[in-house]
């Protein structure tokens, strides 16, 4: 009497609950005046690299133009392009910085 469909409601319900939040890729883009060093820093500063980590994502920006440096929630994500881009800025440096849903 109706308990087949409020059945598939709470299943409706409890699948969209246990559905994990959207990822977001974090992406340095490559430019042709900021220098490696910087980007090499900047990874290991704002994406907890290790130097050869870092160098492997900076060379990755330089010949493919673009390099991701790590996968996170939305509002991490949003975080780390911000600082990124703020710490670029205050350098001097047009380094983008950029998100992408995975």
């Amino acid at each position: 009497m109706g308990t087949k469909q409020e059945n598939s409601t709470v299943l409706e319900r409890e699948t969209q609950k246990l559905k994990p939040p959207p990822m977001y890729k974090v992406i340095l883009l490559n430019d042709d005046y900021t220098p490696m060093e910087f980007v090499v820093a900047i990874v290991q500063e704002y994406f907890n690299k290790d130097r050869e980590a870092a160098m492997q994502i900076m060379l990755k920006v330089h010949r493919d133009g673009k390099g991701i440096c790590g996968v996170y929630p939305k509002d991490i994500a949003q975080t780390k392009v911000e600082l990124v881009l703020t710490h670029a800025r205050r350098a001097g440096h047009p380094l983008q910085c950029v998100m992408e849903e995975v």
